[in-house]
Protein backbone atom coordinates (compact mmCIF):
# COMPACT_ATOMS: atom_id res chain seq x y z
CA UNK A 1 0.00 0.00 0.00
CA UNK A 2 0.84 3.46 0.63
CA UNK A 3 0.45 6.60 2.49
CA UNK A 4 -0.23 10.01 0.49
CA UNK A 5 -1.37 13.40 2.02
CA UNK A 6 -2.38 16.67 0.88
CA UNK A 7 -2.83 19.76 2.48
CA UNK A 8 -4.08 23.12 1.58
CA UNK A 9 -2.85 26.12 4.14
CA UNK A 10 -1.45 29.29 4.08
CA UNK A 11 -2.46 30.13 0.10
CA UNK A 12 -0.24 26.39 -1.10
CA UNK A 13 -1.06 23.27 -1.19
CA UNK A 14 1.19 20.34 -0.79
CA UNK A 15 1.19 16.72 -1.55
CA UNK A 16 3.51 14.39 -0.15
CA UNK A 17 3.93 10.62 -0.51
CA UNK A 18 6.18 7.25 1.05
CA UNK A 19 8.25 5.27 -1.61
CA UNK A 20 7.57 2.24 -0.11
CA UNK A 21 5.78 -0.51 -2.37
CA UNK A 22 4.66 -3.94 -1.08
CA UNK A 23 3.70 -6.90 -2.60
CA UNK A 24 1.97 -9.14 -0.50
CA UNK A 25 4.63 -9.77 2.52
CA UNK A 26 7.65 -8.73 0.30
CA UNK A 27 8.77 -4.78 0.53
CA UNK A 28 10.28 -3.19 -2.47
CA UNK A 29 12.13 -0.14 -0.80
CA UNK A 30 13.54 2.96 -2.63
CA UNK A 31 17.25 1.53 -2.32
CA UNK A 32 15.90 -1.35 -5.15
CA UNK A 33 13.57 1.02 -7.05
CA UNK A 34 13.13 4.65 -7.31
CA UNK A 35 9.58 4.52 -6.20
CA UNK A 36 8.17 8.10 -6.91
CA UNK A 37 3.93 7.97 -6.28
CA UNK A 38 3.07 11.58 -7.48
CA UNK A 39 3.09 12.98 -10.43
CA UNK A 40 2.24 16.16 -12.64
CA UNK A 41 -0.29 16.39 -15.33
CA UNK A 42 -0.14 19.58 -17.84
CA UNK A 43 -4.11 20.34 -17.27
CA UNK A 44 -6.26 22.92 -19.02
CA UNK A 45 -5.53 25.46 -16.08
CA UNK A 46 -1.86 24.91 -15.23
CA UNK A 47 -0.50 21.86 -13.48
CA UNK A 48 -2.46 19.01 -11.09
CA UNK A 49 -0.69 16.55 -8.89
CA UNK A 50 -1.70 12.94 -8.57
CA UNK A 51 -1.01 9.92 -6.60
CA UNK A 52 -2.78 6.78 -6.48
CA UNK A 53 -3.09 3.70 -3.52
CA UNK A 54 -3.89 0.53 -4.47
CA UNK A 55 -2.43 -1.38 -7.28
CA UNK A 56 1.15 -0.70 -8.69
CA UNK A 57 -0.61 -1.00 -11.93
CA UNK A 58 -3.28 1.98 -11.67
CA UNK A 59 0.18 4.51 -11.15
CA UNK A 60 1.39 3.09 -14.51
CA UNK A 61 -2.77 3.12 -16.30
CA UNK A 62 -3.51 6.28 -14.85
CA UNK A 63 -0.17 8.31 -16.22
CA UNK A 64 -0.94 7.01 -19.52
CA UNK A 65 -4.32 7.22 -19.73
CA UNK A 66 -3.79 11.01 -18.64
CA UNK A 67 -1.22 11.83 -20.99
CA UNK A 68 -3.42 10.24 -24.27
CA UNK A 69 -5.87 13.27 -23.48
CA UNK A 70 -5.49 16.45 -25.04
CA UNK A 71 -4.50 19.50 -22.60
CA UNK A 72 -7.66 21.12 -23.38
CA UNK A 73 -9.91 18.06 -22.37
CA UNK A 74 -8.38 17.67 -18.56
CA UNK A 75 -10.35 19.94 -16.54
CA UNK A 76 -9.41 19.91 -12.83
CA UNK A 77 -10.87 23.03 -11.58
CA UNK A 78 -13.69 22.01 -9.20
CA UNK A 79 -15.64 18.46 -8.16
CA UNK A 80 -17.87 19.13 -10.97
CA UNK A 81 -15.31 19.31 -13.55
CA UNK A 82 -13.33 16.33 -12.11
CA UNK A 83 -16.08 13.85 -11.97
CA UNK A 84 -16.78 15.13 -15.49
CA UNK A 85 -13.22 14.33 -16.97
CA UNK A 86 -13.02 11.19 -15.16
CA UNK A 87 -16.28 10.25 -16.77
CA UNK A 88 -15.23 10.66 -20.31
CA UNK A 89 -12.12 8.89 -19.20
CA UNK A 90 -13.80 5.43 -17.84
CA UNK A 91 -14.42 3.91 -21.61
CA UNK A 92 -11.01 5.15 -22.23
CA UNK A 93 -9.11 2.83 -19.12
CA UNK A 94 -11.83 0.11 -19.89
CA UNK A 95 -11.49 -0.07 -23.72
CA UNK A 96 -7.46 0.94 -24.27
CA UNK A 97 -6.15 -0.41 -20.48
CA UNK A 98 -8.26 -3.15 -19.82
CA UNK A 99 -9.65 -2.03 -16.70
CA UNK A 100 -12.03 -4.92 -14.48
CA UNK A 101 -15.10 -2.88 -13.38
CA UNK A 102 -16.99 -5.03 -11.80
CA UNK A 103 -16.04 -4.72 -8.14
CA UNK A 104 -19.64 -6.64 -6.68
CA UNK A 105 -22.36 -7.91 -8.54
CA UNK A 106 -24.19 -5.32 -6.64
CA UNK A 107 -22.51 -2.77 -6.86
CA UNK A 108 -24.92 0.86 -8.28
CA UNK A 109 -22.13 1.54 -11.01
CA UNK A 110 -19.26 0.66 -13.04
CA UNK A 111 -16.06 1.13 -10.70
CA UNK A 112 -13.09 2.90 -11.80
CA UNK A 113 -11.04 0.78 -9.43
CA UNK A 114 -8.98 3.76 -8.38
CA UNK A 115 -8.49 5.33 -5.08
CA UNK A 116 -6.53 9.06 -5.81
CA UNK A 117 -5.31 12.47 -4.15
CA UNK A 118 -5.29 15.41 -6.15
CA UNK A 119 -4.05 18.76 -5.85
CA UNK A 120 -3.86 21.99 -7.87
CA UNK A 121 -4.47 25.80 -7.38
CA UNK A 122 -7.88 24.84 -7.04
CA UNK A 123 -7.42 22.59 -3.85
CA UNK A 124 -7.45 19.26 -2.58
CA UNK A 125 -9.93 16.84 -4.24
CA UNK A 126 -10.09 12.75 -3.43
CA UNK A 127 -11.20 10.53 -6.27
CA UNK A 128 -13.04 7.18 -6.09
CA UNK A 129 -13.90 4.21 -7.44
CA UNK A 130 -17.21 5.48 -9.06
CA UNK A 131 -15.87 8.82 -9.62
CA UNK A 132 -17.10 10.22 -6.76
CA UNK A 133 -15.26 13.83 -6.19
CA UNK A 134 -14.91 15.20 -2.86
CA UNK A 135 -13.14 18.53 -2.16
CA UNK A 136 -11.17 18.87 1.29
CA UNK A 137 -10.68 22.55 2.90
CA UNK A 138 -8.40 21.27 5.02
CA UNK A 139 -6.19 18.27 4.58
CA UNK A 140 -6.80 14.66 3.89
CA UNK A 141 -4.92 11.44 3.28
CA UNK A 142 -5.21 8.10 1.01
CA UNK A 143 -3.20 4.72 1.99
CA UNK A 144 -2.97 2.40 4.06
CA UNK A 145 -1.45 4.56 6.46
CA UNK A 146 -3.83 7.19 5.82
CA UNK A 147 -5.47 7.24 9.83
CA UNK A 148 -1.95 7.81 11.48
CA UNK A 149 -1.49 10.72 8.82
CA UNK A 150 -4.87 12.05 9.94
CA UNK A 151 -4.33 12.51 13.39
CA UNK A 152 -0.95 13.90 13.32
CA UNK A 153 -2.07 16.68 10.40
CA UNK A 154 -4.96 17.06 12.78
CA UNK A 155 -3.00 17.98 15.87
CA UNK A 156 -0.46 19.83 13.63
CA UNK A 157 -2.65 21.86 11.49
CA UNK A 158 -3.90 24.98 13.53
CA UNK A 159 -0.67 25.54 15.36
CA UNK A 160 -0.06 29.01 13.33
CA UNK A 161 3.99 28.40 12.53
CA UNK A 162 3.05 25.30 10.48
CA UNK A 163 3.27 25.47 6.71
CA UNK A 164 0.98 23.65 4.36
CA UNK A 165 4.37 21.80 4.10
CA UNK A 166 5.30 21.12 7.52
CA UNK A 167 1.38 19.85 8.08
CA UNK A 168 2.14 17.15 5.43
CA UNK A 169 5.33 16.10 6.62
CA UNK A 170 4.00 16.03 9.85
CA UNK A 171 1.30 13.44 8.44
CA UNK A 172 3.56 11.17 6.22
CA UNK A 173 5.70 10.93 9.77
CA UNK A 174 3.48 9.55 11.86
CA UNK A 175 2.33 7.14 8.63
CA UNK A 176 6.24 5.98 8.00
CA UNK A 177 6.60 5.72 11.81
CA UNK A 178 3.44 3.32 12.69
CA UNK A 179 1.94 1.58 9.07
CA UNK A 180 3.95 -1.29 8.32
CA UNK A 181 3.50 -0.73 4.22
CA UNK A 182 4.94 2.98 4.41
CA UNK A 183 8.14 4.58 4.82
CA UNK A 184 10.72 7.13 3.94
CA UNK A 185 12.13 8.64 1.54
CA UNK A 186 9.29 10.95 1.26
CA UNK A 187 8.37 12.66 -1.90
CA UNK A 188 6.74 16.22 -1.05
CA UNK A 189 5.35 18.54 -3.56
CA UNK A 190 3.44 22.12 -2.89
CA UNK A 191 2.02 24.84 -5.50
CA UNK A 192 0.44 28.24 -4.65
CA UNK A 193 -3.49 28.38 -3.98
CA UNK A 194 -5.21 30.44 -6.92
CA UNK A 195 -7.78 31.78 -3.70
CA UNK A 196 -6.55 31.21 -0.97
CA UNK A 197 -9.06 29.74 2.12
Amino acid sequence: MTTVVAVRKGGQVTMAADSLVTFGDTRLSHRAEANQKIFTVEDAAGQSLFAVAGAAAHFLVLQHALAAQSREALLFGSKHEIFRTFTLLHPVLKDAFFMQTKEDEHEPYESSQFTMLMANQSGIYGIYSYREVFEFKQFWSIGSGRSFALGAMHAAYDIKSRTSRDVAEAGIAAACEFDRNSAPPVDVLTLKLKVSK
